[in-house]
């Protein structure tokens, strides 16, 4: 650490720990953090928790937020709750949509050198289209990227200080609660994400499978996942006569037991940001196909050698994939042989090392 201070305090600050790849990166660093000697405290805007995390925990989804009123009082509580801890960073893994609150926690609210980070292709979901406001939030930040591919478009159009890092998997944890026993069946290939939108494209995948030949080898297909357009997929289902052979999983805490089981992982993306899912199939030995979309698949798959590219959006080609991966043996062994050693640089040791690099912090 540096002679200035014994101890640093970095504030985590995110929209809940629970639910989704942003959250899940917000938790493993707190941890990784913690175990480094460093003060962690994590503040969340949703009273959502169900992953793992250390340090403090500051919840700000038990104030009341109902009116603009109640926002701004929760905002100046997080201003001086920042501002007495005096924190040697904060890191901001928030969605940001709303282009005025930014600027008011930009200018008003973070007084620490900030680090903000884009986790996802739907780069609006993190800055604003609008050239001007981009950099009038975030000029002279620093941002990280959770893809080259994103890094690169956010270059075009922002001053910021930009770099990508990766994110971090225990790949330990992941391979123990991958050994936990669920009583599905062997022969199925599966795919993991929310339905509350339709970026996973679930709709597409159901497609693609009922055109290949899987369901006559009675191998199924396994969703794990839920949200709104859950019925909607049921129907699609129901239309293609395939009830018996698409099965559909709630939302699961452990979703690595099934991904270790599963014959190979599918991803049908329409955008990604650096998918969690196909890092981790590939921990638990499962190659991947899916869609080159942007962004992440294209930096974490190396065709025919862990899993298999398929052309962005091409049905047809998805489902001549997954045929090719059932019926070529030797593709299929290859790809899960090479798996594992694939995405060791995804360690959260390697990762957070990043992170320490990056904050200075040795």
């Amino acid at each position: 650490m540096s002679d200035r201070k014994s101890t640093f305090k970095i504030a985590l600050i995110g929209d809940c720990l629970a639910g989704g790849g942003a959250e899940k990166v917000h938790a493993t660093l707190s941890t990784f953090f913690f175990q480094n000697k460093i003060e962690v405290h994590n503040v969340i805007f949703i009273d959502w928790v169900t992953y793992d995390f250390s340090g403090e925990l500051v919840n700000l989804g038990k104030m009341k937020s109902v009116t603009i009123l109640d926002k701004l009082k929760r905002l100046y509580f997080l201003k001086n709750y920042l501002l007495q801890n005096k924190f040697d960073f904060i890191i901001d893994f928030r969605y940001r949509v709303n282009a005025i609150n930014e600027i008011l926690i930009s200018y008003l609210v973070y007084k620490s050198p900030t680090i903000y980070t884009v986790h996802s292709g739907i780069i609006e979901n993190y800055i604003p289209k609008s050239s001007f406001l981009a950099n009038l939030i975030y000029g002279k930040q620093t941002i990280v990227t959770v893809s080259k591919s994103i890094e690169n478009i956010l270059k075009k159009n922002l001053n910021s200080v930009l770099t990508t890092i990766y994110n971090p998997f225990d790949i330990d944890k992941i391979q123990i609660l991958a050994n936990e026993f669920i009583p599905e069946e062997k022969n199925y290939i599966l795919a993991v994400g929310r339905m509350n939108e339709k970026v996973k494209q679930f709709d597409k995948l159901i497609e693609a499978y009922s055109i290949s030949t899987l369901p006559n080898k009675e191998i199924k297909l396994l969703i794990i996942g839920e949200g709104k357009y859950l019925e909607e997929l049921k129907e699609l289902v129901f239309e293609k006569k395939l009830q018996d052979k698409v099965i559909f999983k709630n939302y699961q805490s452990n979703p690595h037991p099934y991904q270790k089981k599963a014959l190979f992982t599918v991803v049908s993306s329409k955008n990604e940001g650096f998918p969690s899912v196909i890092i981790e199939s590939l921990i638990v030995e499962t190659p991947v196909v899916s869609f080159d979309c942007f962004c992440g698949p294209g930096e974490i798959i190396v065709n025919y050698e862990n899993g298999v590219l398929v052309e962005n959006q091409n049905i047809m080609g998805l489902a001549q994939a997954m045929d090719e991966m059932v019926e070529n043996k030797l593709l299929y062994s290859n790809c899960k042989k090479n798996a594992l050693q694939s995405v060791t640089t995804f360690s959260v040791a390697n990762i957070g090392k990043q992170w320490l690099n990056l904050m200075q912090l040795k």
